[in-house]
């Protein structure tokens, strides 16, 4: 079988309350030797360190690391968005960070990062959507459909805070909307899975 990264150029997963409980289970299914970057932005308090690098190194079988500007995208590494500032991607491809205004109240914006991902990777990109309480998310989720790349939502009844999943499903349908260790499922067996969906 390919692997997840011949049928998908880049991942963007964006969380909110509950996120972190989501991503424990999302991130330990990521295969080693992925080829295919992923990109989280969970919403963080903008006064503290983040300790999502330390929460969830020792359960994955890849590279996690806090992004930093300008640095380049290596493939198969998870890269957060630190507290404070927006991640975006830009050509290069490269990181870049923000102090651009708060979008829904949030810096770093899921939206943020998921347009710029959009605009950079176009239908090779997936987007997942997880838990959270605000509508952060829709409009870049939204960006990725209309980019021609996957998306996929966190089932809002499976949800610890259904409001940012039905939010996001508001916008337009998502390829995926499934419980989270079914999109957990997913992020291990995308190619056969694309292949489905190319063929309908």
């Amino acid at each position: 079988m390919d692997s997840l990264a011949q049928r998908v150029d880049a991942v963007v997963i964006g969380a909110s309350a509950g996120g972190v409980e989501a991503l424990s289970i999302l991130l330990p299914a990521l295969p080693a030797g992925l080829r295919a970057p992923v990109f989280v932005v969970q919403h963080l308090p903008r006064d503290r360190d983040s300790l999502l690098v330390e929460i969830f190194a020792p359960r994955c079988a890849v590279p996690l690391q806090e992004a930093q500007d300008k640095h380049p995208i290596e493939p198969g590494n998870v890269y957060f968005a630190p507290p404070d500032y927006h991640l975006l991607l830009d050509a290069g491809p490269r990181l870049a960070l923000s102090v651009d205004a708060p979008v829904h109240y949030s810096r770093p914006a899921i939206d943020v990062l998921f347009q710029s991902a959009a605009e950079l990777y176009g239908p090779r990109l997936l987007g997942m959507v997880l838990t959270g309480g605000n509508q952060d998310g829709a409009e870049g989720l939204a960006s990725i459909r209309a980019a021609g790349g996957l998306t996929a939502v966190q089932d809002p009844a499976d949800a610890q805070m259904p409001l940012m999943p039905e939010c996001a499903l508001a916008t337009g349908p998502a390829d995926f909307v499934l419980p989270l260790r079914a999109l957990a499922t997913l992020l291990g067996t995308l190619d056969a899975v694309s292949k489905t969906r190319s063929a309908a």
